[in-house]
């Protein structure tokens, strides 16, 4: 169990702060691990942060109840967790520099293979004693993106036979459609089954065959393979960009600060940088010391509005590094301290990282990833 500072003294110390329910995450994942059954390998994705979360804590409770692996970005990622005692499998998804490769042999992680010439640099780089280097395959079945190719693969599983210090643990490949586009993702589902059948009829045999990401377990149930690679769900999160999310997943995380300074300022006063906003009446500005530094966007677009005392009050001027200004002249009694939701609960209303996606014009991944580590995680066991 990772040890964490008590919550009431961060919450007294840290302004703005990064809320994470654990009984959310427990749950999310529990209801994973029963939506693909006690047969298949639950890998879970903890790259960027864990989606904004805390790598370290959503790994450890991930782990413990019912995760079998985990996923990085990169190794980066990976050497953090093995220092705070993860020692449960890694994968990582992208690319690990050769001269990395006697480190992840230290550390026991599993690198991504998907090129010849990087498949050749890693065997050079373990020949002086090193021990075998555990290794997946990535194949691009279609969308382009790392991985190789489907026509080069048989060769590269040929090629990889050759060289004695990896060893071929797993194969994957990643949709690029699986929220919107079922006829896409099926295809690339068959493309890449016609090359796992042709490499087991030529012997090979893989610990771990996977493909099913977040959306894919939602809408493509074939492509649930002997593991699967949940991200964005393991946080409560719907990612499908559309309708509701499934009913078992709750939202765990919540980004919360406090007001630093409240005035009453005449009509026609400008409020932030360049004198975009100018008040319309007299009216009560509330300053917070959060900004795009924070992860809270300047522009284009940016958060429309945030909850005081349960209601909403909405941004007015532009978002410095550090301070954002609201209008909360139909709010009583505010006061420097009280707290503002940016992102989550307060009251009888909420702030979905949805609802922030379409106010930015992007995706909940982005709104979550994008939140400064600078903003303490405090784990909230409900």
């Amino acid at each position: 169990m990772l040890r964490e500072a008590p919550k009431e003294r961060l919450s007294s110390v840290y302004p703005s702060r990064v809320t994470i329910d654990c009984d959310a995450l427990e749950a999310n994942v529990r209801w994973i691990k029963t939506l693909i059954g006690a047969d298949v390998a639950l890998m879970a994705v903890v790259k960027a942060n864990a989606y904004g979360h805390g790598a370290l804590a959503v790994a450890d409770i991930a782990l413990r109840n019912g995760a079998d692996m985990l996923a990085v970005a990169n190794i980066s990622e990976a050497i953090e967790l093995r220092e705070a005692g993860i020692d449960a499998p890694i994968l990582v998804l992208s690319f690990v520099p050769p001269p990395a490769a006697p480190v992840a042999v230290e550390l026991d992680l599993t690198v991504t293979i998907y090129d010849f010439a990087q498949a050749r640099a890693y065997q050079s780089a373990l020949e002086n004693g090193w021990s075998k280097m555990s290794a997946h395959i990535k194949l691009d079945s279609g969308m382009g993106r790392l991985g190789v190719p489907i026509a080069d693969a048989d060769a590269l599983c040929e090629f990889l036979r050759e060289l004695p210090n990896l060893e071929l643990e797993g194969i994957y490949t990643h949709f690029s459609a699986a929220d919107d586009d079922l006829q896409h993702t099926s295809q690339q589902l068959a493309r890449f089954q016609r090359v796992l059948d042709r490499a087991q009829r030529r012997g090979f045999r893989f610990k771990y065959v996977h493909a099913a990401n977040s959306a894919a377990l939602l809408t493509c149930r074939d492509s649930l393979l002997n593991a699967a690679r949940p991200g964005l769900l393991l946080y409560g999160l719907n990612p499908l960009g559309h309708g509701r999310a499934p009913s078992g997943l709750r939202p765990a995380l919540s980004w919360k600060t406090a007001i630093a300074q409240v005035k009453i300022l005449p009509a026609g006063s400008p409020v932030g940088y360049g004198n975009s906003y100018r008040t319309r009446g007299r009216e009560t500005i509330a300053v917070l010391p959060v900004g795009y530094a924070d992860g809270l966007r300047r522009s284009p677009r940016t958060w429309r509005e945030v909850l005081v005392h349960g209601a909403r009050a909405p941004l007015v001027g532009r978002v410095s590094m550090e301070k954002v200004t609201i209008n909360v002249s139909h709010i009583p009694d505010v006061r420097i301290g009280d707290e503002v939701v940016l992102l989550g609960k307060q009251g009888e209303d909420e702030i979905s990282a949805d609802e922030i996606a379409k106010w930015i014009g992007s995706i909940n991944y982005e709104v979550v990833t994008s939140l400064a580590p600078r903003a303490p995680r405090i784990l909230d066991p409900s």
